[in-house]
């Protein structure tokens, strides 16, 4: 199944994330198929840019948003 999920970056203790397109049976960190916008947990407020156009595209195809996702999608209005 493919799934929109985040794949974690930056160092210790300052997590940054990108909104990522990946095989479920892939690791969390692993290969992608596509990256679709970034998120920014320490920024005041909280920072999400998204590519709307290509998350509908991908939803449209089946890809199913982890629930984390799903909220931070709802947010930034892309879904």
């Amino acid at each position: 199944m493919v799934k929109i999920r985040l794949r974690r970056m930056g160092a210790k203790k300052k997590p940054f994330y990108r909104i990522v397109v990946a095989d479920s049976r892939y690791p969390r960190d692993g290969r992608f198929i596509e990256e679709l916008g970034t998120y920014n947990p320490l920024a005041t407020p909280a920072e999400v840019k998204v590519d709307a156009d290509r998350v509908q595209a991908w939803i449209k195809t089946g890809a199913q948003p982890t629930e984390t996702v799903k909220a931070l999608l709802k947010k930034s209005g892309a879904i």
